[in-house]
């Protein structure tokens, strides 16, 4: 499945954020389209169980083909929250819940079938015959075209891919401030499957926190901004799709003057030695 190089996350676009109208997520349905990004990326807990209806309510109104764009969903989390009665946080990977699950986000979302799921965070008590058998029910009724894993560690991978073989992602946190997926075998992993990973929270805590770290990594920036005439948010994307694991970077705005600007992300291509500035300057000190 070919994704689009930057992929829009929706987690903010309800009430854990901007708590867009139907019309306000139709302008970002078609923003982020009118930018060539077309693959969106759900979880059935995001809005406490309400943003994918939100999202499928708006784009059913829209007259866009259904093929013009591409949704990612994930389960497994069950999130005590006024939509659901559960009696604590947990995870489950039932293939009864799994089925359930998708159903329900199929049922939200107004779709006949979902692009990608991913099973939300790994769970001591995962089942991989259990997992690869709900999997293989959804993909032979058409209700999943392709599965993958989220926050998922090297072996955790390798358990459900012996079952089932057929992943196509690991989604995990990247940024120049989490660059432990780098370090751990995940990114190799997906490398050498020939698999693209997905990065979310790919701002970091650059934005979120005042520190040394912080403000190395500023300094670097403000000359590299200079350079490629690009402002802060579009170089920490940059960091991320110069890798050549071909990272998919899924950006987690809710506006659409950002969707476009991080869009112009795609046009800087950072040199071997700019790539190391940022990370010697995320790290405090040289690389080895």
């Amino acid at each position: 499945m070919d994704f689009s190089k930057i992929i829009v996350g929706v987690m903010r676009w309800g009430i854990w954020g901007a708590n867009h109208s139907e019309s306000g997520v139709q302008k970002l349905i078609e923003t982020s389209l009118e930018e060539d990004l077309y693959t969106f990326d759900h979880a059935d807990i995001y809005g406490g169980y309400t943003t994918e209806e939100l999202f499928g309510n708006a784009f059913s109104e829209m007259k866009i083909d259904r093929e013009k764009i591409q949704l990612i969903t994930k389960c497994g989390i069950c999130m005590p929250c006024e939509k659901k009665n559960f009696p604590l946080k947990y995870y489950n990977y039932s293939k009864e819940y799994i089925l359930n699950q998708v159903d329900e986000s199929l049922k939200n979302l107004k779709t006949d079938y979902i692009d990608l799921l991913l099973l939300h965070r790994p769970s001591p008590l995962m089942n991989p015959e259990e997992i690869a058998a709900a999997f293989g029910i959804l993909r032979s009724s058409g209700k999943v075209r392709d599965f993958g894993v989220s926050n998922f560690s090297v072996t955790q991978f390798d358990l459900i891919s012996k079952y089932f073989p057929q992943l196509v992602t690991n989604q995990v946190e990247i940024s120049l401030t989490e660059t432990k997926a780098f370090y751990d075998g995940t990114i190799d992993q997906m490398m050498m499957k020939k698999l693209q990973p997905m990065a979310w929270s790919v701002m970091g805590s650059y934005f979120a926190e005042d520190s040394e770290r912080t403000a190395r990594i500023k300094s670097v920036l403000g000359d590299l901004s200079k350079k490629y005439n690009a402002d802060e948010a579009q170089l920490l994307v940059a960091f991320l799709l110069k890798h050549p694991a071909k990272i998919l970077p899924i950006i987690g705005t809710s506006k659409a003057e950002s969707i476009k600007s991080l869009r112009k992300s795609l046009d800087i291509n950072l040199t071997i030695e700019d790539w190391f500035s940022l990370l010697e300057a995320s790290l405090g000190h040289k690389v080895p």
